[in-house]
């Protein structure tokens, strides 16, 4: 095992997954911390949790639990991933949980790097940007569950974890990974526990994964795990169609389920629905009957129809930045976690009356549909999108895409369509 990924969601596993597969490592995502018993053979092993918004107390001791089975297995590099938007409150749990690993590592020093350019977050003199402007004023601000208002990850780190943060700007890893090595000792001399890696292109997540690729503990997102599987595969072993066989999608029957108010998946929800069945998902109803409710919606998928050249049915739960307020005003986290309720039952109903092909935005939806269906971890296939692959359940006759709310185009649901569903559509477009 070359790498041993311990993520924070759903979503965020597969994210990384994708992108270690694409990079040519070949890749095991587990759902939860397995038991022992479990061998899996893989140069890369990623452990999903859930841990980004429970209980901080919970969050470290499961995230301890994946490290002591990893090290049981032999791991030597452990990554801790969050998303690239560094979702989280003021207390945690990214900084506590990276404390916990650190002092069981028995080291002193890590990084900070949430980068990912090609969907981009970039970070310059330590300030993360969503797509050219700062994290703060982003769709993230208006998250439901981790809203972000600082742009500073030096702030926010020291803000939710012990020891001060520094930054490697940009002008030192354009020196190349020696360089960064010799920045990053500096600051272990000057007592520094943390240090943010600016990275602004791919370039820059190279360099940063040869400089950081032994470190027993690395902390970030998906573009520098990538960069640590260029760091740790030579391209003459980068085989990464060959990584990918064996979580390529199966054909079947499928749905979509779209749980994520961010401000991509409303357009790619707005657009999807023009061409496919839809419905929206009420609140209401899932607080005041989620098993009854979910009962009517999975019937309703189960009514629409079914073939290989048809589009799949969708259920979404999008909101707007307003209703989203609206909701949250008079429900409080109680809507959040009526909906995710109400997908989980849709979920094991659909899988009972062969549905096979699951598509799924947002990392509570993700979640809670993965943990209905019952599967024990994936087979890590194809990009559908940057951070978004295909994965095959190890032990089910499932496909899924489990997508970070803002990744993808406006026509990701499209794509992840059958061949000849998009044969049909293009065809009656004409």
């Amino acid at each position: 095992m070359l790498l041993g990924v311990i993520a924070d969601d759903f979503t965020g596993a597969t994210d990384i997954a994708g992108f270690l597969v694409a990079n040519g490592l070949a890749t095991t995502q587990l759902i939860g911390v397995p038991e022992d018993k479990i061998d899996v053979e893989a140069e890369a092993i990623v452990i999903s949790l859930k841990s980004r918004s429970c209980v901080t107390e919970k969050a470290i001791s499961e995230s301890l639990e994946a490290l002591e089975w990893l090290r049981r297995k032999g791991c030597k590099r452990i990554f801790q991933k969050y998303c690239s938007t560094f979702d989280s409150s003021k207390d945690g749990n990214i900084g506590p949980v990276a404390d916990a690993l650190l002092d069981a590592l028995g080291d002193n020093l890590t990084v900070v790097c949430p980068a990912l350019p090609i969907n981009g977050r970039t970070i310059y003199n330590g300030y993360l940007f969503v797509n050219g402007v700062l994290l703060e004023e982003s769709g993230m601000r208006n998250h439901p569950i981790t809203p972000m208002t600082d742009s500073s990850l030096v702030r926010l780190m020291e803000a939710q974890s012990s020891g001060q943060c520094g930054v490697v700007p940009a002008e030192i890893i354009d020196k190349g990974s020696q360089a960064v090595k010799d920045a990053l000792e500096a600051a272990r001399t000057e007592g520094k526990r943390y240090m943010v890696l600016d990275s602004i292109t791919d370039t820059h997540l190279d360099i940063v994964g040869q400089a950081v690729c032994d470190m027993p503990l690395v902390t970030g997102g998906s573009g520098l795990g990538a960069g640590i599987a260029r760091a740790l595969k030579k391209p003459e072993q980068a085989d990464a169609e060959d990584a990918a066989k064996a979580g390529a999608a199966q054909p079947g029957r499928g749905v979509v389920l779209a749980g994520s108010c961010s401000v991509m998946t409303n357009c790619q929800v707005a657009l999807y629905k023009t061409k496919a069945p839809a419905r929206a998902v009420e609140p209401e109803r899932c607080m005041a009957d989620a098993e009854g409710y979910g009962k009517e919606l999975a019937a309703w998928v189960l009514s629409q129809p079914f073939g290989a050249d048809c589009l799949s049915p969708m259920l979404h739960a999008t909101a707007d930045p307003q209703a989203l307020k609206d909701i949250q005003k008079k429900y409080g986290s109680k809507a959040s976690s009526a909906i995710e309720e109400t997908f989980a039952v849709v979920s094991g109903l659909l899988a009972n009356h062969g549905v096979t092909r699951f598509v799924v935005a947002g990392g509570e939806t993700s979640g809670a549909a993965v943990k209905a269906l019952g599967l024990s971890g994936f087979a890590i296939g194809p990009q559908i999108a940057p951070g978004v692959p295909w994965v095959r359940a190890i032990d089910k006759p499932y496909s899924l895409a489990l997508k970070s709310g803002n990744f993808g185009t406006e026509s990701f649901f499209f794509d992840c369509q059958t061949p000849e569903a998009l044969a049909r559509l293009d065809q009656s477009a004409k």
